[in-house]
């Protein structure tokens, strides 16, 4: 995973100074951290992990640099229906992978289904239509007793 995260830093950079933009310590802090949760994130979320790393990081930095990251083409914006927008980071795989969101406890789940794609190709080309680009979000409510992933209730 170092050798990944060490690739994409790279990039980072390398499209920076593509961009006449510095590479700062607190947009490093939070492009690593981004890369190495791997996973849909909020900017407050972003901001509670990197400030737990470097607490002077604002919010108005971590916004900036995931804004940064989807202008790259490193990150790309997901909002799920709950108002918040999420970002989701892009090594080298397709940005258009599907997702299964739980409503319950708003967990995120990346898949892809061969099948579910060709039926989606299928129904463009039956319609009279060529399908350029897909977007799947089938949502769900979980079923796990007593999920982990459920937010803290407030007593």
């Amino acid at each position: 995973m170092s050798e990944r995260i060490e690739e994409v830093m790279e990039k980072f950079r390398t499209r920076l100074r593509e961009s006449g933009l510095k590479s700062t310590s607190q947009r490093e802090v939070i492009v690593r951290r981004f890369f190495e949760l791997d996973r849909h994130i909020s900017t407050e979320e972003m901001l509670l992990e990197v400030k737990a790393i470097q607490p002077s990081i604002g919010y108005a930095t971590v916004y900036r640099t995931l804004k940064l990251l989807k202008d790259q083409g490193l990150a790309v914006p997901k909002n799920f229906g709950d108002g918040q927008t999420r970002y989701d980071p892009i090594f080298e795989e397709d940005p258009e992978h599907d997702h299964l969101i739980c409503l319950t406890c708003r967990k995120i789940i990346e898949f892809n289904d061969d099948a579910l794609s060709k039926r989606g190709e299928e129904i463009s080309k039956k319609m009279g239509y060529e399908l350029v680009s897909k977007k799947i979000e089938l949502y769900a409510e979980c079923k796990t007793e007593n999920c982990p992933n459920l937010p803290t209730q407030k007593k």
